[in-house]
């Protein structure tokens, strides 16, 4: 994804506001926190810095699953600190009653674990209600079971998947959080090393409309179609329909599992990729789980302890790494330069001028001003010549001058990603690191994927002394660049 942008301004401007920073739970400062130790502590971030996260919630930001038609928004963003978040949008006025959000915003991030995506926050102005918690990159548990691209998840990893959620869920419920609304193939995700983690969004059930079930009604604990309340039990309802996912490598309804288990139809069950890759003791021991969980009465189901007790035995490979057996490169793995992230690493802002020249304004197609026939005013036509003296001064290497008909272009109302590429590169030729750093964020502003502006980024930070940053900002946009240059995005 892209870098962290402004909402159409200064990039840097939301450095001032305060926020506040919760005291860490007792459980944490005593160590009771599952190895956690890079995570923030909770605190409230405000609108601005929000938007300024997700580059004013653009769409091509939006990781939920349903884009734009979900009814609760996610979104991808990164923080002045270059660290990458999730952005949950709430619906206008989901949760009316600002306290009660702000209560269970804080309950719910004083929780750190290693196998959660943990909440690190929340902003709540006016109608406006946010959850911000850790980005996870490598997709959903459902994207990969019943969506897979290049190779089905093996079965060494699906049992870790569950083991790692069971572990998750025990540690909510020591923590007293014993609830979790609608678990489901899309609430696992995967860290940078492939780890699957739990959504903390789970643990915040929208309070206008109470429902704790979004899911097809075949996938609905019996006991909730009953009462419309969810109970411990429920949860390991689910986490049973969890485990018949993880087994079929298709969303079955419980009830026609349930019936191929008693008919010993196990065959018919079980995922055809799997062949080969367990045995018959363990395939048998994860049914029968999943049949416990599946129990009608409430009080016949396991509780997240057992589901513990019971998932670790069955464990292989503990020692291979999540992202080995998932067949994902590693986080720390770094995808070969382009010329012009090599350029920006080394800060050879020659190598970069010329390689900016080259690339001319094509990629400025489909984000620029289209303008009407009645915009053609002799003010817009007087910025077009700004910006076309503003390349010559470019070419010639006379930055002071570009700087100043690149700022009348843009001061016009013209809209660029490539004038404020060219305009911040033009700062770090005249030693403005900080300039050039709000120019290459606006360019992501506008072109919220485009990677020559992380490039730029990485390399205003490199001047700026902010190494750790800088390193980051030139990943994603090496990142950036590889998907734009991949077969899919070339089709």
């Amino acid at each position: 994804m892209g870098g962290q942008c402004s909402n159409l301004g200064r990039c840097c401007g939301n450095s001032s506001h305060k926020t506040a920073v919760l005291e860490a739970p007792p459980h944490v400062e005593n160590g009771e926190n599952n190895d956690i130790t890079d995570v923030p502590a909770f605190r409230e971030y405000t609108l601005d810095q929000l938007k300024s996260a997700t580059c004013g919630f653009a769409v091509e930001y939006i990781v939920s699953e349903h884009g734009e038609k979900a009814p609760n928004v996610v979104y991808k963003g990164k923080l002045e600190n270059q660290k990458k978040i999730a952005v949950k949008r709430f619906t206008r006025m989901a949760w009316p009653d600002a306290r009660q959000f702000l209560e269970e915003a804080r309950s719910v991030g004083q929780l750190r674990s290693e196998r959660m995506a943990n909440l690190l926050g929340c902003c709540c102005e006016g109608d406006e209600r946010l959850l911000v918690a850790e980005f996870m990159p490598n997709e959903t548990l459902a994207k990969h079971l019943f969506h897979w691209e290049t190779q089905p998840m093996k079965w060494t990893m699906r049992l870790r998947v569950v083991l790692y959620l069971a572990q998750a869920l025990e540690y909510c419920t020591n923590q007293g959080r014993i609830l979790y609304h609608d678990l489901n193939a899309y609430r696992v995700l995967f860290d940078e090393e492939c780890n699957p983690r739990l959504s903390t969004f789970g643990l915040m059930k929208n309070s206008r409309d109470g429902k704790s079930y979004s899911t097809n009604l075949a996938f609905t604990p019996p006991e909730y179609l009953r009462t419309g309340r969810i109970t411990p039990e429920s949860v390991i309802y689910s986490f049973g329909t969890l485990l018949l996912d993880v087994l079929s490598g298709k969303h079955i309804p419980p009830s026609h599992a349930l019936d191929l288990i008693r008919d010993r139809n196990l065959q018919t069950l079980t995922d055809s990729c799997l062949d080969g890759q367990f045995s018959e003791s363990d395939g048998t021991e994860l049914v029968r789980l999943a049949s416990r969980c599946l129990q009608y009465e409430a009080r016949e189901r396991p509780n997240t302890k057992s589901l513990v007790t019971a998932l670790t035995p069955l464990q292989k490979d503990t020692e291979v790494p999540s992202h080995v057996l998932m067949g994902l490169p590693h986080s720390g793995s770094v995808s070969p330069l382009s010329p012009l992230g090599e350029a920006c690493s080394r800060k050879d802002l020659t190598a970069m001028l010329e390689i900016l020249d080259k690339l001319g304004y094509k990629d400025d197609e489909g984000v620029t001003n289209e303008l009407s026939f009645q915009m053609w005013t002799d003010q817009m036509q007087e910025s077009l010549n700004s910006k076309k003296k503003g390349d010559v001064a470019f070419r010639q290497k006379d930055f002071r001058e570009a700087i100043e008909y690149y700022t009348q272009f843009i001061d016009g109302g013209m809209v660029s990603p490539t004038v404020c590429a060219r305009r911040s590169l033009c700062y770090l030729m005249s030693d403005m690191p900080k300039e050039a750093l709000d120019d290459a964020i606006q360019a992501q502003v506008i072109s919220p994927v485009w990677h020559v502006a992380s490039y730029l980024q990485s390399a205003s930070l490199s001047f700026l002394g902010m190494e750790n940053e800088s390193q980051m900002a030139l990943k994603e946009g090496s990142n950036l660049e590889a998907k734009r240059n991949s077969p899919s995005q070339l089709k």
